[in-house]
């Protein structure tokens, strides 16, 4: 039965875009060096567009990111490893391995990054601690799936569950913070700027991966972008990406109806916090503050936020997986949003590009990181889905 209900949406008059780090050519030699990178895959789906009116649709699958099943290692290894130099005083020019890298840190030892997760960044910053030799404490709030703590545990990391919510854990996780202790958060506060920052430039790596990926294909660049939201942090990094950018697309950022922390600030002029719990099975966007360093760029930068329910991501998961792409919940809240926009609200089409000459660019965050869900979402296991 397909998804009946309204999305709410929040135009947004965008402006001139505040100073923000551009350090991409370096955040993309870094992961470079990183074992297993290589571009996520980039591909033109007819079927999807054709679904939703527009003339193009982009995939950029995230499903698979150096050997993790979500785009959040890039952000996550910048900033551990820029926290790391910080803390230091390494050469960040004397290594070209992960392997020399890993044994100029061991005279530094005991060490431990620590953060805060809904499951794909925590994983991913155990991920780059196991990698260089330290340890990982890893906070989830409470009801995360075991799947995902499982996961993150995989990685030889400590997991606490916290008894509340996203925003919680994240308060645990900062009060760990000393000299062996080093927190690598993707959220910000007051007094803790620069590491979000560095999560923020990690995820330019994908962004410059469409730019090279579209002019080798010969394909037409995005007209329109959905940025899931979360804390805000990926959004900021397109936007930023795009500021100087013409034509710019339409940028729109996308978040559940209980979990809108984007939207609620954009509606009250600065960051608050939306109370929990934050159900939605989106869990990656399950978050009720957002980050106070990000949110200046996503304010000046997004054409529109949408908040939408949990129908829409599971109708775009089963989109997906007949188009051979393997999409988690979260991961499908990009196209979501799209299927709320053309369904439910198609007066904004010319508005938010989204006619039919119109180049959308969809970002498939992450694969199935929960597949007893993604069955009972999809109806098969994400081992039955053949691209």
């Amino acid at each position: 039965m397909p998804p009946t209900s309204d999305p709410k949406v929040l135009l947004n008059e965008i402006s001139e875009l505040p100073m923000t780090s551009s350090a991409s050519r370096g955040v993309l030699q870094f992961h470079e060096r990183l074992p297993g990178y290589a571009p996520t895959p980039l591909f033109s789906v007819q079927g999807l567009a054709d679904r939703l009116g527009v003339g193009t649709v982009l995939i950029k699958d995230e499903s698979e990111r150096l050997g993790l099943p979500a785009f959040k290692m890039l952000g996550a290894s910048w900033a551990s490893y820029r926290s790391i130099i910080a803390h230091t005083g390494l050469d960040p020019d004397a290594w070209s391995t992960i392997e020399e890298l890993t044994e100029r840190i061991r005279p530094h030892l005991p060490l431990t990054l620590a953060t805060a997760t809904d499951g794909n960044h925590g994983r991913a910053v155990a991920r780059i601690a196991r990698l260089l030799g330290l340890r990982a404490r890893i906070w989830v709030p409470v009801g995360t799936a075991d799947a995902r703590v499982r996961a993150i545990e995989s990685e030889g990391a400590t997991v606490t569950v916290t008894d509340g919510t996203y925003d919680d854990a994240v308060a645990e996780a900062a009060l760990v913070a000393d000299e062996a202790t080093l927190v690598v958060s993707d959220t910000s506060w007051l007094g803790y700027e620069v590491v979000p920052q560095w999560v923020i430039d990690g995820y330019s790596t994908m962004m410059s991966e469409v730019a090279d990926q579209t002019v080798k294909a010969g394909l037409s660049e995005p007209t329109v972008i959905v940025a899931p939201m979360g804390v805000g942090a990926l959004g900021a990094a397109i936007v930023s990406h795009y500021a100087g950018h013409e034509p710019r697309p339409v940028i729109v950022g996308c978040e559940p109806t209980n979990a809108a922390c984007v939207m609620a600030a954009f509606e009250a002029g600065e960051v608050v916090t939306v109370p929990g719990p934050h159900d939605t099975i989106m869990v990656g966007l399950s978050c009720g503050t957002a980050s106070p360093i990000a949110f200046p760029t996503i304010k000046a930068g997004l054409n529109a936020t949408v908040s939408f329910d949990d129908e829409w991501a599971e109708e775009a998961m089963r989109l997906l997986a007949a188009e051979g792409v393997i999409s988690g919940e979260t991961g499908a809240a990009a196209l979501g949003t799209l299927l709320a926009l053309v369904d439910r609200r198609p007066d904004l089409r010319g508005e938010l590009n989204l006619g039919p000459r119109d180049v959308a660019l969809v970002i498939v965050t992450e694969g199935a990181t929960d597949p007893v869900n993604y069955r009972s979402i999809v109806g098969v296991g994400p081992n039955e889905v053949y691209a």
